[in-house]
């Protein structure tokens, strides 16, 4: 048996969902047609650990399609989905993760599919990169390289790269055009607030929104908001992010000042404790706390932990903290991406396109992995654009394109 799963009689619901998302995903139903007949993973063995839901499902699919030996798991204990893996697992891949799996278990998974020896690795977080460097360093050596689709996980890729501690090269598909200005931004936008009032069952319109981080996910979030009708605050560290905040009409603010006002938290940052214990101390009672960027240390739980007298579940996925006054501080998902531990994660139309970034530099990957060093890359801009295009045809959209006149004009230095 090639799978470690909850139960596999949930594989119909499983095709179902997939099913359902393959509708929505005309580049990936492209690109599996491409890959069935061309077979460019052909002999080549491919570990996945993403957020394990139908998008996801659809992904490891069609690697398998082209010819791949997949192994995959999920990135985040609370996103995987069991009809997924179960389906999967009924489609002969060999699947490792079940929801709300403890951290040993987590681990389990993670080592379970590393075990038949990957030659390509997409990793979420950088949980498989951290274990190829660790624990499972013999296996490093078979690793062409790999693809990460995180803002986090490439922060954590970079760092190895600046130490010399980078075993393979890795292709950094957030950092696509096509991944962070429409994933990070107009998914995480519409993920986090679905998550968010679906957990909840409460308004928006009205209540202050405090959004920590003003990257491109920030920016999704809180213009969401906006269009929701909260009134919305922004703290950030830097001081550009912070201007840009302001120009785009938004009250910019220390989490010290904002503590005591906001409604609702929504911390997308990337960074740690981020909101603590001088904050926890200021909010009021009832306040939403959420997490949409990778780890639950963003809302630093230690601290809500220390400080209350006691805690209970309010509703599902909805833990209240009691503070000693009385105040009720309400953990949303325990901390982990709101988006997917309470919610299905970003539109398939959205992730069709972060997914077809993801099939196209792990072929990339295979194609030229000789000629490649131990460094992050950026995805070519040949892939960039080729998703873009294949976005538009697929929306019925036709663009200008220069005459040959012009191409000149622009490579020129004459007005």
């Amino acid at each position: 048996m090639n799978y470690l799963i909850r139960n596999i009689k949930l594989a119909p619901e499983g095709h179902s969902r997939i099913n359902w998302v393959k509708g929505y995903m005309p580049l990936l139903n492209k690109l599996e047609e491409e890959f069935q007949r061309d077979k460019p993973f052909k002999g080549k063995r491919i570990a996945v650990s993403v957020h394990l839901e139908a998008k996801t499902g659809y992904l490891a699919l069609v690697l398998a399609k082209g010819g791949a030996e997949v192994a995959i798991t999920g990135s985040n204990p609370l996103s995987t989905q069991d009809p997924i893996a179960a389906a999967l697992a009924e489609e002969g891949l060999s699947v490792y993760a079940w929801h709300n799996a403890t951290d040993e278990e987590y681990l389990d998974h993670l080592n379970k599919t590393l075990d038949f020896g990957p030659n390509i690795i997409i990793d979420d977080g950088g949980d498989l990169v951290h274990l190829l460097h660790t624990t499972r360093a013999d296996l490093a050596k078979d690793v062409m390289g790999g693809c990460e689709e995180t803002t986090t996980g490439v922060l954590r890729l970079r760092a190895r790269e600046r130490e010399g501690l980078l075993d393979f090269p890795m292709i950094a598909v957030n950092d696509a055009y096509c991944k962070y200005l429409f994933d990070n931004r107009y998914g995480t936008g519409q993920s986090v607030w679905d998550g968010i009032m679906r957990t909840t069952n409460l308004i928006v319109s009205g209540k202050n929104v405090v959004v920590a981080g003003y990257g491109w996910c920030g920016k999704g979030v809180a213009n969401k908001a906006k269009g929701l009708g909260a009134n919305v605050i922004v703290t950030e560290i830097d001081p550009i992010k912070a201007i840009e905040a302001v120009m785009d009409g938004f009250r910019v603010m220390s989490m010290d000042e904002a503590a005591s006002i906001g409604d609702i938290f929504v911390t997308v940052t990337g960074c740690n404790k981020v909101i603590r214990e001088e904050h926890f101390e200021k909010m009021k009672d009832g306040v939403l706390l959420a997490n949409a960027g990778h780890f639950d240390i963003e809302v630093y739980k230690p601290d809500l932990e220390r400080l209350a007298i006691d805690k209970k579940i309010m509703r599902t996925n909805i833990e209240g903290y009691i503070m000693e006054d009385g105040r009720i501080l309400n953990l949303l998902a325990e901390g982990r991406l709101v988006n997917l531990a309470s919610g299905d994660g970003h539109p398939a139309e959205i992730m069709d396109m972060s997914f077809a970034l993801q099939a196209l530099s792990a072929k990339y990957m295979v194609d030229r992995h000789s000629q490649m060093g131990n460094k992050v890359y950026r995805v070519p801009e040949a892939i960039d654009r080729r998703v873009a295009n294949m976005k538009l045809k697929a929306m019925g959209i036709n663009i200008d394109i220069l005459t040959r006149e012009q191409e000149d004009y622009l490579r020129g230095w004459e007005g």
